[in-house]
């Protein structure tokens, strides 16, 4: 088996303690980045979104604050207080709270969030993309002195290298479905629409939307109860990685064994794998095959 290899973590002499700001969404990602920042000297001031964020993170974080999703000026003056100037954005927030009736009454926006908002959720000036309102708020942010930057660039090993991960290797049928998958993944991200494909035998069972990847992959399932389908997540080509980088960890792996799925295909340098080696144990128990790919790598491996 050939393992793929993490990318190198940073040079000592280049680390330097610092006060970063980390905003947290849900899943297991951001408590590992804080954990991994931590070790490397960083002091570490963050805000979860509440309903979102792992409790865990406040034994983990320097200082913590649970934050309201429409409390974007309590976030910004926790960041002054502490003195962060640099601050990232980790965790999925689930967009389907934003079309929930009555959703900005309930979560007690600021006056802040809603001058920035008011473009996309009441004038509809500006749509709803993720691209969009995540782009919004790194100007809002940054308007106020605070930098947001890409997690991976202080702790690259995250990042998922090339190779295949698991015992098993997808078989040439399936990777047939890789190479199919990855076009319709990647026009489907250029459209901002979603970043993971289910397809079997080169056809398309299910598109990630709103709903998530872990849902995409339960309606394939639902779709295809014969099972055997492959499920490719890739990078959009405008990939901005300060936010929504794609992710996969148990939660994922979970969703594709009990949905029937037998391969998962990510792309190299632009995809985080969270619990590591949990996650390739219970893939070769599972026998679901695991490969990170480079697209440029893609017509040969296929």
């Amino acid at each position: 088996m050939a393992t793929a290899a993490r990318l190198p973590t940073q040079s000592k002499s280049s680390r330097t303690e610092a006060h970063l700001g980390l905003v947290a969404g849900w899943g297991r990602y951001p408590v590992l980045l804080a954990q991994a920042l931590q070790q490397d000297g960083y002091q570490v001031y963050c805000v979860g979104v509440w309903g979102e964020a792992d409790p865990a993170l406040e034994e983990v974080c320097k200082e913590f604050q649970w934050m309201g999703l429409g409390k974007l000026g309590k976030a910004i003056r926790f960041f002054h207080r502490h003195g962060v100037c640099q601050a990232m954005l980790a965790g999925k927030v689930h967009k389907t709270h934003l079309f929930q009736p009555w959703a900005w009454v309930r979560h007690f926006p600021d006056w802040r969030t809603i001058r920035l908002f008011i473009p996309h959720l009441l004038t509809r000036r500006k749509d709803c993309r993720d691209d969009s309102i995540l782009g919004a708020l790194v100007e809002a942010f940054a308007a106020e002195g605070i930098q947001i930057r890409p997690p991976t660039d202080l702790v690259p090993q995250l990042l998922l290298g090339p190779g295949q991960l698991t015992d098993r290797a997808p078989t040439a049928w399936q990777w047939k479905d890789i190479q199919f998958g990855w076009k319709v993944a990647k026009q489907m991200g250029a459209l901002d629409i979603g970043q993971t494909v289910v397809v079997k035998d080169q056809a398309v069972l299910a598109v990630e939307a709103i709903e998530g990847t872990d849902a995409c992959i339960r309606r394939a399932g639902q779709l295809c109860p014969a099972g055997g389908f492959t499920v490719v997540k890739v990078a959009k080509p405008q990939q901005d990685m300060r936010f929504d980088v794609p992710t996969i960890g148990l939660g994922t792996l979970e969703s594709i064994r009990s949905a029937g799925g037998a391969v998962l295909a990510v792309e190299a340098h632009r995809t985080i794998l969270v619990e590591h080696d949990q996650f390739l144990r219970q893939a070769n128990q599972a026998q679901v095959a695991v490969v990170s790919v480079e697209e440029s790598a893609l017509p040969a491996a296929a």
